[in-house]
């Protein structure tokens, strides 16, 4: 349990984000356990569906690395949520498409989160729910302070083999 102050705490600004990501991510792990699926392949799901992307560009959406991302695609392939098929204007890129399961399992998947982001910011009256929303899109879009996720130059490197 954290023992700090609520000042203390409001000023420890990535704790906040951090707290808010992995307690919404677990929730919605939950939820969409009982479908079957993961967080992971619900958000590559939900973001291919729509779009003609590459496996490269749904990874950056996704915020996932590449090689998560192959192995993510590689089992939403294997049971018949999604296919690769090769990009008609990049013969070393394949574009990710959603099967018509896949679209199912989505649209169900869908339904449950926004039951869940319904109860999560529903603690919140209309105008601090609108005004969180509107905050956290001003800093993570269209060039806000967040919007770009950089490599951290201090961050620990893996042992190659390990």
């Amino acid at each position: 349990m954290d023992t700090r102050s609520d000042d203390e705490i409001r000023a420890d600004l990535s704790y906040l984000f951090d707290k808010a990501s992995q307690a919404l991510s677990a929730r919605m792990g939950t939820v969409l356990g009982e479908l079957g699926m993961t967080v992971r392949d619900y958000c590559v799901l939900s973001k291919a569906g729509a779009h003609e992307l590459t496996q490269g560009e749904l990874a950056e959406l996704a915020l996932l690395d590449k090689t998560t991302m192959v192995v993510t695609c590689d089992n939403l392939e294997k049971v018949g949520l999604a296919q690769r098929t090769p990009s008609p204007t990049d013969r070393r890129a394949r574009i990710v498409r959603t099967t018509e399961a896949g679209d199912e399992a989505v649209a169900k998947a869908r339904a449950v989160i926004d039951d869940l982001y319904a109860e999560v910011l529903g603690v919140l009256p209309a105008a601090q729910r609108a005004a969180l929303l509107d905050a956290l899109m001003t800093l993570v879009t269209h060039g806000g302070p967040l919007s770009a996720v950089e490599p951290s130059p201090h961050a620990p490197r893996r042992k190659r083999g390990a």
